[in-house]
């Protein structure tokens, strides 16, 4: 028996099907689903104004027989955030975020992509932060996707060192000591409140542009960006 289900969503990407219709990838509280929203590219369609990119909609869908496209019913927009399209470093940053959700959330149902999508696209609309949602977003992302990330043992297995300045790793997925290397005391802080904070948590620390690069590089080699 079909049912209809209710739930908060962000659109990961949109496709014009047929004369007035949408396929949409949607980023769901349950993981990610597949919706057709009918007659939604029509003038007075009640669905258009809550499948819009870069918000977040109270959706009600019903299940599809074979569970692969369901068909949207209901669509509320619930958060709009207006100042990511009207800005190109924030509409590019945005739009990668979702796109690179869209190919790691498949198949995984719970809340945990939806919470990472929310949060960063609900920063990047109120702070120019930029450099520092990235870090959190892509240190978060690995995350999900089962990457071990070491920041209490070096390389030889030693625990890491506040006087000690180390660098990146890749391929051990930790930190290995160089004199003269780029990450130290403040930047492991940073990288470990990180992935365990939520980002307005991370956003209050003052003073991180000088640290902001040296983690970013590390958490964008870490996804392979």
């Amino acid at each position: 028996m079909l049912k209809d289900i209710r739930t908060k969503s962000i659109v990961l990407r949109r496709t014009n099907y047929g004369e007035s219709d949408r396929i949409l990838n949607l980023l769901t509280e349950n993981g990610v689903i597949s919706v057709i929203a009918h007659g939604v590219r029509k003038e007075k369609s009640k669905l258009a104004g809550g499948i819009e990119l870069f918000c977040v909609s109270d959706i009600t869908y019903y299940e599809g027989r074979n569970n692969d496209l369901h068909t949207l019913t209901s669509a509320k927009m619930l958060e709009y955030y207006d100042k990511i399209p009207v800005d190109l470093n924030k509409l590019e940053l945005g739009s990668l975020f979702l796109k690179q959700i869209n190919k790691s959330a498949d198949n995984i149902d719970g809340p945990d992509y939806f919470n990472l999508a929310h949060q960063a696209l609900s920063a990047l609309n109120s702070t120019n932060k930029l450099g520092l949602i990235e870090a959190w977003f892509w240190f978060n992302l690995a995350r999900l996707n089962g990457e071990q990330i070491n920041l209490y043992r070096d390389v030889d297995e030693n625990a890491l060192d506040e006087k000690t300045m180390y660098v990146w790793d890749n391929r051990e997925s930790a930190l290995r000591p160089q004199r003269g290397g780029n990450i130290g005391e403040k930047e492991i802080k940073m990288m470990r409140l990180i992935l365990s904070s939520e980002l307005k948590t991370v956003l209050r620390v003052e003073n991180t542009d000088i640290i902001v690069p040296s983690i970013l590089y590390i958490a964008k080699a870490i996804n392979k960006i």
